[in-house]
């Protein structure tokens, strides 16, 4: 007989309580601005459509929660969930040729092929992490390959999305970090990284005037490089919006003025034409205002459980390609999370990149629950 495993009630309930708690912070986020958009709908037409994604969602993280996780170290499973996210990401540049972001079947339904690439990338990631262990410091037939695939990938997700190609790559890093891969290695790999991510922000003059704006919002030091003001007008050019800041300020005056324990759930002020996308990437300014410190730090310790939970079943494991599993999806989760946070507290320039699980976003949620759906599967094995 099979060994009969215990779910991670721990882990499992946190998932629960922070969709939930996504659903009805979505609802506060939204519900006035619903009847001002112009798609037919009401006070609950976002979150309607949040729930039709979660139900959905929730079904993939309990299929994938009880498949064990083993039949994905296979290299069918693998290399067609790497084949199958590279091919969207190609055919997205292709359908949608203004933003490369979306697929869309009609007008009211679409998926982020870049979301649906982390699940698939970690799996890929913890199955070639382990075939591969003895031999990871191999340039020709171990690097030079991973490079190839993961580095197309990421390619191919950080034209229209940064956020998701920082996030993907910080899982990579961390994955070959821990099954050994030597210094040398680490260093040239982060060089090639930060050049990557300087010529993405460089040859794309809307990144690049958000993070000038971010670190030199009166362009004093640019007008000093620059006395004729052609820096400054090429980068204002490509901006729909005059002050990249605003939502930054917005979103920290929202939080400022929560206090400890908020203004009350739905009494927030911010969200009312002051404060863009308040139901999508800046919900948590929201999440600040209307519960305030408590509030924050609550969703601050959600996503600690799941480091908790996830750490602890990376270190538990006794195969490898558990091992990787769990850290990588533990990894994507929490530094996507991490990233949001900082921007809404204004740490970071604005990046467009939800917060899991409780961000308005159907592709989001879906990949997010699907990467928890594994972590749990593993958690479960680790005891």
């Amino acid at each position: 007989m099979g060994q009969r495993l215990k779910t991670d009630w721990i882990l499992f309930i946190t998932v629960v309580v922070m969709v939930a708690f996504g659903l009805l912070i979505l609802y506060s986020a939204s519900s006035i601005m619903s009847p001002m958009d112009p798609r037919p709908g009401s006070s609950w037409h976002f979150v309607l459509r949040q729930l039709e994604w979660a139900a959905l969602a929730v079904v993939v993280m309990m299929a994938l929660k009880r498949t064990p996780y083993r039949r994905f170290q296979t290299p069918a499973v693998a290399f067609t969930s790497i084949g199958i996210a590279i091919m969207l990401l190609i055919a997205v540049y292709v359908l949608d040729t203004r933003s490369h972001r979306w697929l869309r079947a009609g007008e009211s339904f679409g998926v982020q092929p870049s979301e649906l690439a982390k699940p698939a990338l970690v799996i890929f990631l913890a199955f070639f992490v382990t075939w591969r262990a003895r031999a990871i410091n191999n340039p020709r037939n171990t690097l030079l390959p991973a490079a190839l695939s993961v580095g197309l990938v990421i390619l191919l997700v950080v034209v229209p999305d940064l956020g998701t190609a920082v996030v993907l790559g910080a899982a990579v890093a961390v994955v070959f970090f821990v099954a050994g891969l030597e210094w040398r290695f680490v260093m040239i790999a982060a060089a090639v990284a930060l050049v990557g991510v300087l010529l993405s922000i460089a040859l794309s003059p809307y990144r690049l005037a958000r993070v000038v704006k971010y670190f030199d919002p009166q362009f004093h030091f640019t007008d000093r490089i620059d006395p004729k003001g052609h820096i400054r007008a090429r980068l204002e050019e490509s901006l729909s919006a005059r002050d990249t800041n605003y939502q930054l300020e917005q979103s920290q005056i929202a939080v400022g003025a929560g206090g400890v324990t908020g203004v009350g759930l739905m009494n927030g002020r911010q969200k009312v034409g002051y404060l863009p996308e308040a139901h999508t990437d800046f919900i948590y300014g929201v999440v600040g205002e209307e519960l305030g410190l408590v509030g924050c730090v609550a969703l601050l310790m959600g996503f600690g459980v799941i480091f908790w939970r996830g750490l602890r079943a990376t270190v538990r494991m006794r195969d490898d390609f558990g091992r990787y599993l769990a850290l990588g999806a533990t990894v994507v989760v929490v530094v996507q999370g991490l990233i949001n946070i900082s921007v809404v507290l204004g740490m970071m320039p604005t990046k467009g990149i939800p917060l899991p699980m409780i961000s308005y976003g159907g592709s989001s949620l879906l990949s997010t629950l699907a990467l928890l759906g594994i972590l749990m599967n593993v958690s479960e094995h680790a005891g």
